[in-house]
């Protein structure tokens, strides 16, 4: 939670927060993970935490590493002294371990981090992606799940319904287990909490990824967590973050993890893989478009919407404005495609590809969201030099899909260009 209108920070706070990220004064606080309903303690949530630095907030230490260009170091001090801590209890082999890392940092595998490796060996280490600009930079995103996933270990993703990014992403992160946001449990649900928790339950009925409740501290909080599906739970009911005092029992996980590779194919080439292709006009295609862009609009959780347009002279005023007012509501808008212009400074993004790029012979329109997907992925046919073809009679080969996990890989594929 953000704080309420905070102070200037003095000389001495910028001291301590520069220490911090040093590594100075580190002591990782544990916090008890409990299975449900039987609320045996099966593994622990490893926090950072400076006690001898007055224990500044987590949140204001990660911001002025930010700020400062110091995000790498930070994440990666507090990850070793989060598996140094827990390794140096005595946890019975297949203790859940929960490690937070930033979504964008750069990531260092068990080859080069021993620490990692021995943790790997011991512990069931769940990399906790935080909520924090998730979309910011959706290429380092996936190629770091990926390395994560590649070297052996597990995905949850943190605080969700707390933010529509981390709703619209779901499917493509494909997370081991769901970490729902404490205001999902500790309040009476609303109209909007419901969507979430509908998203939710979707995404573990297709994917069977496991459901962790946060912010549990009383009955009526244990009983919303229940009823919302989670089969682990976390707060103070259970235990408060402190140094490990008790053995965990051994959990294991109720499900193999989940592999999902970098897709760096064009969208269209992941089509016609598994469906066939028509052809259609222009015409068509512009009016499969808009009734793709029609259905992100009213959609009651936001979807994501990428669009590939072959080049920017093809982004015409209309279609810029279309999407512009689109970006005000959904999570991600995004529109790819050689010689685009200068990015519009608003919600929008242009995504410049090279020419080479098979995405530039390509027309496609991708939305993807808890409860939506929809895909016109397309390739320009090829005509003779000599041949004169009105624009209106351009011709493509086409895939229209409402297949979930083709428009996962489709988006994938998108996102992948997003540096």
């Amino acid at each position: 939670m953000a704080e309420l209108n905070p102070r200037a920070p003095t000389s001495a706070d910028v001291g301590r927060l520069d220490a911090a990220i040093d590594g100075i004064g580190i002591d990782p606080a544990f916090q008890p993970i409990v299975a449900l309903p039987g609320e045996q303690v099966i593994g622990f949530e490893a926090l950072a935490r400076w006690p001898v630095l007055d224990d500044p907030r987590p949140q204001r230490v990660f911001a002025h590493a930010t700020d400062h260009g110091d995000l790498d170091r930070l994440d990666q001090t507090c990850i070793k002294a989060a598996l140094r801590g827990a390794l140096h209890d005595d946890q019975p082999e297949g203790t859940l371990l929960l490690v937070n890392c930033e979504p964008t940092s750069a990531y260092v595998g068990p080859t080069e981090l021993s620490v990692l490796d021995r943790a790997r060996n011991h512990f069931r280490v769940t990399f906790e992606f935080t909520e924090r600009s998730l979309l910011a930079h959706p290429r380092a995103l996936l190629r770091k799940l990926a390395d994560v996933r590649a070297d052996g270990f597990f995905v949850a993703l943190d605080d969700v319904g707390a933010q529509p990014d981390s709703l619209a992403l779901l499917d493509v992160i494909r997370p081991d287990i769901v970490k729902l946001d404490l205001a999902l449990v500790q309040s009476n649900p609303s109209r909007d909490q419901a969507r979430t928790m509908s998203a939710v339950l979707a995404h573990h009925e297709r994917t069977g990824a496991v459901i962790l409740a946060e912010g549990i501290e009383t009955d009526e909080h244990l009983e919303q967590a229940l009823a919302l599906g989670a089969t682990l739970g976390q707060g103070f009911m259970f235990g408060q973050a402190a140094a490990i005092d008790d053995a965990a029992t051994a959990w294991p996980m109720p499900l193999e993890r989940n592999l999902v590779d970098v897709e760096s194919r064009s969208p269209f080439e992941v089509a016609t893989e598994t469906h066939p292709v028509r052809t259609a006009r222009k015409d068509t295609l512009v009016a499969f478009s808009r009734h793709i862009e029609t259905q992100a609009w009213h959609a009651a959780d936001p979807p994501m919407l990428m669009a590939a347009l072959q080049r920017g002279r093809h982004l015409t005023p209309a279609t810029h404005a279309c999407y512009e007012e689109l970006a005000t509501r959904l999570p991600l808008v995004a529109v790819f495609g050689a010689d685009m212009p200068d990015d519009p400074g608003s919600g929008l993004r242009y995504v410049p590809l090279a020419p080479s790029d098979p995405l530039c012979r390509e027309w496609a329109v991708v939305m993807l969201g808890p409860h939506t997907a929809a895909a016109l992925l397309a390739r320009e046919q090829d005509s003779s030099d000599d041949d004169v073809v009105l624009d209106r009679e351009r011709r493509f080969d086409l895939v229209m899909t409402h297949d979930r996990a083709l428009v996962t890989s489709c988006a994938r594929s998108l996102l992948d260009r997003m540096r």
